[in-house]
Formats: C-alpha cells, structure tokens, sequence
C-alpha cells in the first residue's frame, strides 16, 4: 500500500515537472521569436534621385507690338499645342522638403494674328519653341510631391507683316528671347520608377527690339516687341532613386 503510494506521487510530480518544462520551453521559444523577427518598418517614398520624361499641354501667349514713336502698332494672342523633353535631379532632405533643378525643351505650334492700327497690314507672330532651366522645391508627402519652381527661360520667334489688301508678305524676322519663368505643380509616382505630373508655368519675356527686314532690302523696321505667356502641361518621368525604410 505504501509503495503503490510513492509510485502515484512520483508519477504526478514527474507529470507537473514534464508540463512546467514544457510550458516554460514554448514561452522561451515564442519570446526568442519575438526577438529575432519583428515586423518590417514601413516603406516610404524617397524622392531622391534623378529623371528624365516627356510632356504635352497648351501655351497661351500675348504680345504687343509698338513703334519706334512709342505708339501701340497691333496686339494679339498667340496660342497653341506645345510638347517636349524635360530631365533633372531632386534631393530629399530629413524633414521632406525637396530640392531640385530642371532642365526642359518644348516645341511648339503657337500662331497669332493681328490688323495693325491703321489697317494697312496684318502682324503675324509664331512660337517654335521653348527652354526653361529651373530650380525647383518643394514637399514630399510619401509618394506625392508639391512644388514652385522659377528660373531662366528662352524661345524662339519668328514675326511677319503681310499687306492686308493682298496678303504679300513685305517684312520677316526671327529673334531668340530671354526671359524668366515661374511655375507651380504635383508630381505623383505611381511606382518607384514612374511618376506623372501637372503643372502652370507663367513666362515673362519683357520687351525688345525687333529688326523687321524688308523684301525689298529697304532698311529694317525697328518695332518694339512685349511678351507675356502661360503654360500647362503633363507628363511622365522615368525617375531611378529607391525606397528608404523609415
């Protein structure tokens, strides 16, 4: 009776002793687990890097044309289809904040037309192009980014008087003008290597001086020519840069 006793308390101590150990050994286990295997920080959109894309949009410009009396000779918009080629480089700083510069070339369709004042001929302008390099900043919320730009820009022109009673063209010139340009947008990246983009950008060329050579090699007429000029656009960039875990 006593033996049968002490064999039944071994038997449950030992069995107590089997699930403690057992118990304490899966705790040890998922613990070690926790440690060696924590959840991955989340990915955020690093906005560093460089691009290359293209764009299409519209251009909307306004010119006035004056003579060398300082009177107004004729004024008129000039619109149009625009598209081209931009590239740059972006750098994303600790606190979001990006800074950038670009570089783009467009061309351009835009033509306008106007009677001059005494109604004697029709003043044509046209805008085969257009340059810009900027400097660009702006803030990366993840994967989106709202930016200002400004900058030097340039185009080229080409202007005309035609007789209005025939339509022969008496005068021609083509000019290459400076200016500065100023510009809002968002940029968005659909992956890590495309993002597309929106953007207005307002163009300020001042006035200048325009040589209008006559076909008949009279000597040139000298008009004074004001520019101002808007932009939208979109587009797409290939853009090689990278996530960075946060």
């Amino acid at each position: 009776m006593t033996y049968t006793v002490f064999k039944m308390v071994a038997f449950k101590t030992t069995a107590v002793s089997a699930a403690l150990f057992a118990t304490a050994l899966t705790s040890a286990r998922a613990a070690d687990m926790a440690v060696k295997a924590p959840p991955p920080p989340p990915a955020v959109y690093s906005w560093t890097g460089c691009y290359i894309g293209a764009n299409g949009g519209g251009l909307w410009a306004h010119k006035v044309w004056t003579g060398p009396l300082g009177l107004t000779l004729a004024s008129q918009d000039v619109d149009g289809a625009l598209g081209g080629l931009q590239g740059g480089c972006d750098y994303e700083v600790p606190n979001h904040f990006v800074i950038g510069l670009q570089g783009s070339y467009d061309w351009s369709n835009a033509r306008g037309s106007s009677v001059n004042t005494d109604t004697t001929h029709t003043y044509t302008t046209h805008i085969p192009a257009l340059a810009s390099v900027t400097a660009r900043v702006g803030y990366g919320f993840n994967r989106f980014l709202g930016y200002v730009k400004g900058g030097a820009a340039w185009e080229r022109d080409g202007y005309s008087t035609s007789i209005l009673a025939n339509g022969v063209i008496d005068t021609s010139a083509s000019q290459t003008r400076t200016g500065y340009t100023l510009g809002l947008g968002g940029e968005y990246a659909f992956t890590n290597w495309l993002s597309g983009f929106i953007e207005y950008d307002y163009y300020n060329f001042g006035t200048r001086t325009v040589p209008l050579n006559h076909i008949d090699l009279a000597p040139p007429m000298m008009d004074r020519i004001r520019e101002t000029k808007n932009v939208a656009m979109a587009g797409l960039n290939l853009r090689w840069g990278g996530l960075t875990l946060h």
